[in-house]
């Protein structure tokens, strides 16, 4: 082995993480009933466990990183300058709670897009999950190992966008989802990569679990 090169024990192991409904609450209009993600910093919630479950990683020496899709501009919904600001409020509220997130990867395209949406980001792109265009940056800026690292979110595409990059699954799952959730029948991801390795309904007890299989 030459000078300098990092032996796999050695190399750093990183935790992925998704934004919506896995880091923060979604945001409900209670006029309409509509179900959207944040696009402002002052619509960010931490969902209970997040942060020690963040936290327990980042103490057992897991870099911390975020991929997140995040298709409002594409839509029509959000400017892209607004989901960077929530963004970059979001990642100084995880510093202020002594998490640190080494990177973050926001894709910001859509492949069909909606009215009044920037028209350039309307596209099938290789960074949208469940491709694994974000994991595979975060990847290769941390120098983490694929095959010790993890990808945590709360939905298929989260699982789905792990195998294809080669890191272990961890999926965020609720008992009580609603009835037109498509993971309402339990935390086996039908028709995409299958089982995760760990599941859990909050970061907290995910980080425990992870954690327990050293």
């Amino acid at each position: 082995m030459g000078v300098g090169e990092v032996t796999p024990s050695a190399a750093p192991r990183v935790a992925i993480f998704d934004r919506d409904g896995t880091i923060i609450d979604v945001v409900r209009d209670e006029e309409t009933g509509a179900i959207v993600t944040a696009f402002h910093p002052s619509q960010l919630r931490f969902l209970s466990g997040a942060v020690p479950g963040m936290l327990a990683l980042q103490d057992a020496g897991f870099l911390i990183a975020i991929a997140t899709n995040q298709p409002g501009p594409a839509k029509g919904q959000c400017s892209a300058d607004a989901v960077e600001r929530t963004n970059e409020a979001l990642v100084e509220r995880l510093a202020d709670q002594g998490v640190k997130v080494s990177t973050l990867e926001a894709c910001i395209h859509h492949p069909d897009g909606g009215e009044g949406g920037d028209p350039s980001l309307v596209k099938k792109c290789d960074c949208r999950k469940p491709r694994p265009g974000m994991l595979e940056r975060i990847l290769a800026e941390t120098g983490a190992l694929a095959a010790s690292s993890w990808m945590i979110g709360d939905g298929r595409s989260d699982v789905d966008a792990a195998r294809a990059a080669g890191m272990k699954a961890a999926l965020l799952f609720s008992p009580d989802r609603c009835e037109l959730c498509p993971l309402r029948g339990g935390p086996v991801v039908s028709g995409g990569a299958g089982v995760p390795d760990v599941h859990g309904p909050n970061l907290r007890a995910i980080a425990a679990q992870i954690l327990a299989l050293g």
